[in-house]
């Protein structure tokens, strides 16, 4: 994609939406680097040089636009890498560039080693990934100075480095500007609030009202809320240190930036990082809509209307909490199935003050289950749970707790699978929801859900799995725009 200048330039002056955060610009007559979508001045396709990556462009020697702010710009998609490890190991020191994870550590979770990673990953982004960690860390510290008020030394730790001098000494070299006169300049004609807010963006275009009938229709009763257009729920993670920390996030649409809007409790500085991956995960963030709907258009040619551009992969906050609700509704409704979760989180989750109506409790931890021990099913059956979904509920704790299956962004969805379903009372549509939803699996398909069978009728569940490989790898996508549609002939009536 970088070699063609023609198109990339083409894109650039068109500030198509569907580029942004697939690559950047570098404007030799300015020094400053922009996003595709930068509406200042147009430079002369002669002075302008192309990045895969953010990191590249500052490693060339341009610093970031100040109008565009590169920081707001959505992450890789699995379409924007020539290799899947690639793609997560970006994500990865995203995720952690606040807790000091090193590069040993990230190798070992994506399977690989350290050396091999760092070939690759040069190798495709022009920069190693020390680099591409830092730049991760600056742009985080610039969207902080830029959105909020908290002390410069608070932004220097939150966004991982060690010493606020070393901050402001990389800061000065990267960006010919103090982390103080930046403050200065984005505070000039900004009305300045009390909340911690930050903006993630998107590629448009984003069906947030679908979204967010999800949610709420899943939304755990003391956990989630979803009111007035906004999602809000109860937080609480580890640490660098492995202290807990806990918390709440608000978070809202901005269609007109092709943004979300963020908003944090200060109590979740020390994991900010993990919290805003955790958000772009949940919310589908690094989708690009444009290459989903290429693949899935087809579906129109079924029934109109069928697919949609713009639809997302809800995907989750807590894993456990996710795995545990999809236990919790099989062979019965959404509804009954969100009743017996919200039984579950007043009893053993543990109560918590976030600010808001309807936010109260913590999803209990692994731990906190296990410690219920052989006595899981009756202290479950009193709340309506059957034995066979707690003594299932009981396994998947143990296996979170121990760390026998990944349920993260870097897991091989398949073998991963393969371990879930060696658990007594989860099945295949439970395995592959939970991997859709966990583990950002895109090509999920649910063939023998009621749901996708409504939505396409007559066909056998063999039929319909034939059908939806024509959909790959974005069977997930598939799936969502099918449930959908079901949504939307409940609002008709």
């Amino acid at each position: 994609m970088i070699e063609n200048v023609n198109a990339l330039y083409a894109a650039f002056k068109a500030k198509d939406a569907r580029f942004d955060g697939r690559f950047f610009v570098g404007i030799s007559s300015t020094g400053i680097y922009c996003r595709p979508v930068c509406r200042a001045k147009q430079p002369k396709a002669e002075n302008c040089t192309f990045y895969r990556t953010a990191a590249e462009a500052e490693q060339a020697g341009y610093r970031p636009c100040l109008l565009c702010r590169p920081e707001l710009a959505p992450g890789a998609s699995v379409t924007d890498a020539t290799a899947d490890l690639i793609c997560r190991a970006a994500r990865m020191l995203e995720e952690n560039c606040g807790n000091g994870l090193s590069l040993e550590e990230i190798a070992g979770r994506l399977g690989c080693s350290s050396r091999h990673l760092r070939r690759v990953f040069t190798a495709e982004y022009n920069v190693s990934p020390v680099q591409y960690l830092q730049t991760c860390r600056l742009l985080l510290a610039k969207n902080l100075l830029t959105d909020t008020d908290l002390p410069i030394l608070e932004v220097a730790m939150a966004a991982g480095f060690q010493s606020l001098r070393r901050f402001n000494d990389l800061f000065r070299k990267r960006y010919r500007l103090s982390p103080t006169a930046l403050r200065k300049h984005a505070a000039e004609g900004k009305k300045r609030n009390d909340n911690m807010i930050l903006a993630l963006g998107y590629r448009p275009p984003y069906r947030w009202e679908e979204m967010l009938a999800f949610l709420a229709e899943r939304a755990i009763a003391g956990i989630e809320t979803v009111k007035n257009g906004e999602y809000a729920r109860t937080v609480h993670l580890a640490g660098a240190d492995g202290k807990r920390v806990r918390g709440w996030v608000k978070i809202g649409h901005k269609p007109e930036k092709n943004a979300l809007s963020v908003a944090i409790s200060e109590s979740l500085l020390p994991v900010l990082p993990q919290v805003l991956a955790r958000v772009r995960h949940l919310f589908d963030l690094h989708c690009s809509p444009d290459a989903v709907y290429d693949i899935l258009q087809g579906m129109n040619d079924i029934r109109p209307g069928l697919c949609r551009p713009g639809i997302r992969v809800p995907g989750c906050f807590d894993a456990f909490e996710t795995a545990v609700r999809a236990v919790l509704g099989q062979q019965i409704t959404v509804k009954a199935a969100g009743t017996l979760a919200a039984r579950i989180v007043e009893r053993y989750g543990s109560p918590v003050q976030a600010g808001f109506k309807g936010l109260t409790h913590i999803f209990p931890l692994p731990e906190d289950l296990l410690a219920l021990g052989g006595d899981i099913a009756k202290h479950f059956g009193a709340l309506g749970v059957t034995s066979a979904r707690a003594n299932t509920i009981y396994m998947l704790a143990h296996a979170f707790a121990q760390g026998k299956i990944d349920f993260g962004l870097c897991a091989d969805p398949k073998k991963e699978m393969r371990k879930l379903m060696m658990i007594r009372g989860i099945g295949g549509w439970t395995a592959q929801y939970i991997a859709m939803r966990t583990m950002g699996w895109p090509d999920a398909f649910l063939e023998t859900d009621s749901g996708v069978k409504k939505a396409l009728p007559g066909r056998t569940a063999k039929e319909l799995r034939v059908m939806a490989q024509a959909w790959r790898p974005w069977r997930s996508y598939a799936t969502m725009n099918l449930w959908n549609t079901l949504q939307e002939e409940r609002d008709v009536l």
